[in-house]
C-alpha cells in the first residue's frame, strides 16, 4: 500500500500543479475532445438503447446496474490499459501526469464562476442569467441578481468538492485508474443520477456510487474552506465551522450540504434552500443563517475563499506525497 501512494501521491500532486497551470488546452480539446466527452457517450449511447419507459420499475432499476456495471469495466480497462503501456520512468510519469490533469477541472470552474459576477456587473440580470445558466441546472428565469450570485456560489462549494478534491483524492489513493473510475461514476451521475420519472429506477446506482464516493471529499471541502476563512480578513472559520455543524446534515444531498454550508458560514450568507428546476420546485434547508442578497461582490469574495482552500489543499497534498516518499 505504501509503495502505490509513494507514486500515487505525486502523481496526484502532479495532476493538480498541471490543471492549475495549464487547464485543458483548447486546442486538445478540438482535436481528441476531453475524457468526459467521450464517457458520456458511451453512457448515453447504451441508456438510449437499455433505458425502456414502458418496462417495469425493477426491470428499469436492473438494466441501469447493468449498464452503470459495463459503463465502469469499459473505463476502468482503457485507464488500466493506459495506466500500463505509460513508460517507466520521469518521462512516462510526466505523460500520465498529463492525462490524469484532465480529471480535476480547478481553473475550469474558476473561469466559469467568475464569468457569473463579470456578467452581472457589465450586463446585469439578463446577462448574468445566460451565465449561470452554463454552471447550474436550475431555472435561470425563476433567479434574479441575487439569486444568481446565490447560485453561482453554490455551485462553486459543490463542484469544488466534486469537481476538484474528489477527483485529486481517488488520484492519490488508486492512481490514474482510481481518478478515472471516480470521473466515470461522478459523470454518470450528472446524466442518470436524476429522481425524475426517466431516471429514478435506471439512474439508481449512478446516484448510490456517487453519494458514497464523494463522502470524503465533501468533509475535506469543508476542512479546506473552513481553514481558508481563518487566513483572511474577508471571512469567519468560526462561523463556517458553526454552519457546517448546524446546516449540512439538513442538506437534500449526503454531500453538497457540507462545502455549501462551509462557504455560506464564511460569508455569511444563506446559501441552498428551495429552488426552481426546469418547472418543478425542490423544497430543501438553508445553509447558513446570513444575508439572502448576495451580489457579484460576493461571487468574488467566494472565489477568493475558493482560492485560498485550494491553496491549503495542494500544501496538503504534498505534505501527503512527501510523507509517502519517507514511509
Amino acid at each position: 500500500m505504501l509503495s502505490s501512494l509513494a507514486f500515487t501521491a505525486p502523481l496526484a500532486l502532479a495532476a493538480a500543479l498541471l490543471d492549475i497551470s495549464v487547464g485543458y488546452p483548447d486546442a486538445l480539446f478540438r482535436r481528441v475532445r476531453h475524457p468526459v466527452v467521450w464517457m458520456g457517450a458511451l453512457l448515453g449511447g447504451l441508456e438510449a438503447r437499455l433505458n425502456r419507459p414502458s418496462e417495469p420499475f425493477a426491470a428499469r432499476r436492473a438494466a441501469g446496474v447493468f449498464t452503470f456495471v459495463f459503463y465502469l469495466c469499459a473505463v476502468g480497462f482503457v485507464a488500466a490499459l493506459i495506466q500500463t503501456v505509460a513508460p517507466r520512468g520521469p518521462l512516462g510519469f510526466a505523460a500520465l501526469a498529463l492525462v490524469a490533469s484532465s480529471l480535476p477541472a480547478r481553473q475550469s470552474l474558476d473561469r466559469h464562476v467568475r464569468a457569473v459576477a463579470s456578467a452581472l456587473e457589465r450586463g446585469g440580470l439578463q446577462a448574468g442569467r445566460q451565465a449561470v445558466a452554463r454552471i447550474v441546472g436550475r431555472n435561470p428565469e425563476t433567479l434574479d441578481e441575487a439569486g444568481i450570485a446565490r447560485a453561482a456560489i453554490e455551485s462553486l462549494a459543490e463542484n469544488y468538492s466534486d469537481g476538484v478534491v474528489a477527483p485529486l483524492f481517488w488520484l492519490a489513493l488508486g492512481g490514474f485508474v482510481g481518478g478515472a473510475l471516480y470521473k466515470a461514476i461522478n459523470t454518470a451521475d450528472s446524466m442518470i443520477g436524476h429522481r425524475d420519472e426517466r431516471y429514478s429506477a435506471f439512474g439508481w446506482a449512478a446516484a448510490r456510487l456517487d453519494d458514497l464516493v464523494n463522502l470524503p471529499a465533501s468533509r475535506l471541502t469543508a476542512l479546506w474552506l473552513v481553514i481558508a476563512a481563518a487566513s483572511g480578513r474577508d471571512a469567519s472559520a468560526r462561523d463556517a465551522a458553526r454552519a457546517v455543524w448546524r446546516d449540512a446534515g439538513g442538506h437534500r444531498s449526503p454531500n453538497a450540504g457540507y462545502p455549501e454550508a462551509a462557504m455560506a458560514g464564511a460569508l455569511g450568507l444563506k446559501l441552498a434552500g428551495p429552488r426552481v428546476y426546469g418547472r418543478q420546485r425542490v423544497e430543501d434547508a438553508f445553509m447558513g443563517d446570513g444575508r439572502s442578497v448576495a451580489t457579484a461582490q460576493d461571487i468574488r469574495r467566494a472565489l477568493g475563499l475558493y482560492r485560498r482552500a485550494s491553496a491549503i489543499e495542494l500544501a496538503a497534498l504534498a505534505g501527503f506525497a512527501l510523507l509517502a516518499q519517507v514511509l
